[in-house]
Formats: structure tokens, sequence, C-alpha cells
């Protein structure tokens, strides 16, 4: 899969852009906002049909602007393809692939694949559960276009459970008639979003563990479990029994849930324990073993991505080189041999010979 190039219109800084790249390294280089990091979100913004700065997209739309528009073209199985997005302030934003409407992002996701690294993702391992969660359902997404539309209709129910639950004390009766109906929904998505996300880390260990010993030399051997449920690491692939499982967790304990004001269940809470020789790496590695683990996550993605769809991503490299140290970095660079890569940087990339994009001011030029 390629990218061969994203026309922009008045995308954050960027007034009007037409960029083209190689199929091989493309370095988008300049000061620091001048609107490189913008040009890869204007392209994961083609893939995952959002920000990756968690913004909504009247914030993306730059000042005094109406709308917002990005075209991207790229390649995939051999043939050239177009993803079009106009993003407006105060209504929907509208989606074309190929010059046909999309209405749902659930039909649009996994079209364009880009794995997108960034200095915030150093921290998957140290960071709190929400950060890994958020890396596998970008992750899953990718592969299993059901699986998002299966987290959005989870995301509905919880929150209608959780409104129920707030006004339990007020509404008790309300409260005991109808919390079996949202729990039994609940655990139905849940189910199904576990079982992907736990199929999906056991595939991600194989590439870690290898990753992971190429980098570093060392005969240290990382494991990955996905702890989701009553957190046991348990097998989640039988779906049906998942289900009760997890509809036994949410119909116990309702005084606690009340208490808490929330749904204490469920894979909005589960997790992925990261492991180094048997110990915890978010407690007991140091900064660069966990900085490691967290670069053989992405590039396991990566690899993931082709098994099951032939062709590699596209790398989107923001800034990280920088925070690398040597050894990781020369590491990166050689795994990225035969890889479109896209990345930032404040200044020309030592060791990659490819295309350099001078960026200044939201305009970008050949450097």
């Amino acid at each position: 899969m390629y990218c061969n190039g994203i026309a922009l219109t008045d995308f954050r800084n960027i007034e009007e852009a037409k960029v083209s790249f190689d199929r091989g390294v493309n370095v988008l280089y300049g000061n620091n906002a001048q609107g490189k990091t913008n040009l890869l979100e204007g392209i994961y913004y083609a893939a995952i049909g959002k920000s990756f700065r968690g913004q909504h997209a009247p914030e993306v739309i730059r000042f005094g602007a109406q709308a917002a528009m990005l075209s991207l073209d790229y390649i995939a199985a051999g043939r050239m393809q177009n993803i079009t997005m106009r993003l407006f302030p105060n209504r929907a934003r509208a989606v074309e692939k190929n010059k046909v409407r999309v209405t749902k992002m659930s039909e649009l996701v996994g079209s364009f694949r880009a794995v997108l690294f960034c200095p915030e993702h150093l921290s998957l391992i140290k960071g709190g559960p929400a950060e890994r969660r958020q890396f596998l359902d970008i992750a899953v997404s990718a592969l299993e276009p059901v699986y998002l539309s299966t987290l959005q209709r989870y995301g509905q129910i919880l929150k209608q459970r959780n409104a129920l639950i707030r006004k339990a004390k007020d509404e008790p009766e309300l409260f005991r008639s109808t919390v079996d109906v949202w729990s039994a929904q609940l655990a139905r998505e849940g189910a199904y979003i576990a079982r992907s996300r736990q199929r999906y880390v056991k595939r991600a260990e194989k590439y870690v563990k290898e990753c992971f010993a190429d980098m570093t030399g060392e005969k240290e051997s990382p494991t990955l479990l996905y702890l989701g449920c009553d957190k046991s690491g348990g097998d989640y692939e039988d779906i049906a029994h998942t289900e009760k499982q997890l509809y036994q967790l949410l119909s116990a304990a309702h005084e606690r849930e009340i208490g808490a004001g929330a749904t204490l269940w469920g894979p909005h809470k589960d997790d992925i324990d990261v492991e180094l020789n048997g110990h915890s790496a978010r407690l007991f590695c140091s900064q660069g073993q966990q900085r490691s683990l967290a670069l053989s996550l992405k590039l396991a993605e990566g690899e993931i991505c082709r098994e099951d769809c032939g062709e590699y991503p596209v790398f989107l490299f923001d800034d990280v080189l920088s925070e690398l140290d040597s050894r990781r970095r020369e590491y990166l660079l050689e795994k990225m041999e035969g890889k479109q890569v896209i990345m930032t940087s404040c200044e020309q990339v030592a060791g990659f010979h490819g295309r350099l994009l001078y960026v200044e001011n939201g305009t970008v030029r050949e450097g």
C-alpha cells in the first residue's frame, strides 16, 4: 500500500497544499509549528476518520475558514484509489471513497491502512490502560471493519447504562426494571470486542518477541497478556461463554456500581499486561526497555497488517527519531527498508536517503 499524495485545503494552518510522495522514505522537515505534523494528521485522518490528536473536526478547520478538505490518493492491491473528506464546524462531515458517498466510518476504516508512531506512543508501556486500549482499538479496526461498528454500539450502550446507574438512587424502580436489559446488550457486544482484542494480542506477541530480541541483542523474553472481564487473563475465544461471564459480573454487584456511578466491568476497563522475564514492564523495566517494547508493538502492528492484507501499510513517524537513542534509531531505519515512510523532523535525517520536503508556514516545497 502506498500513499501517492494528499491535497489539503484550510486544514489547520494549511490554506492550500498538494503534496506527492515517493514509495520509499519521505522526510517533512522544518522548524516547529510550521505544519509538518498537520500534514501527517491529514494523512492519518483518511485512515481512521479522526485526528490522532484527540480533537474534534471543527478544531482542524483553519481559523476563519468555513470548512476543511482533504483528498488522499493511494494505491491498494495495485489499484489507484481516493478518499475525500470535507469537514464542517456545525454539521456532519461529507466523506467519499472513489467518488461514492460513505455514510458510516466503519465502511471506510481499513481502506487506507497506516501505522502512526509518535512520541506519545513511547508511553504505551508505562502509561495507563486507556492508552493500550486505544492502541488495540485502532489496530483491530483497520483489520476488522465489523469491530469498529461493534465498538461504537458498545460505547452507546455503555453511555445509556451509566446514565441509568447515576439515576438509580432517585429512580430505583426504573433501574431495577431495565438494568438487566442494558447489561445483556453490553455483554453481547463486549464479548466480541474481548475476543478480537485477545486474538490480536496473541498475534502481536510473536512479533514483539522477535523485534525486541533483534533490537536489544539480548535474550530477555517479553510476554503480552490480554486482561479482560475479571482480569484473570482467561480465554475469550468462546464468545457465548465470555458473554455469560461478563453478564454475571454486571449483574452481581449493582450496589458497587451505584456507589461508583459507573459500569465497573467490560472492555472499557480491560488492559494488556506486558511483562519482561516474568516481571511487569510498567513497574520494573528501564525507560530504554519500555521504549524498545513500545517500538516493538508498533512494528508488530505493521507486520500483522501485512499478514492480513498482503502488503505493508504506510508508516507515519511524527518526530519520533529525536526521542530515540542511536541504537533504536538505527534499528528502526533498518526495519523500514522497502516500506513507504512519511516522517517529520526538525532537520534533515541522517541515515535516510529519500525525498526531502521543506515545510514552512503551511506550505511545502522540495527540499
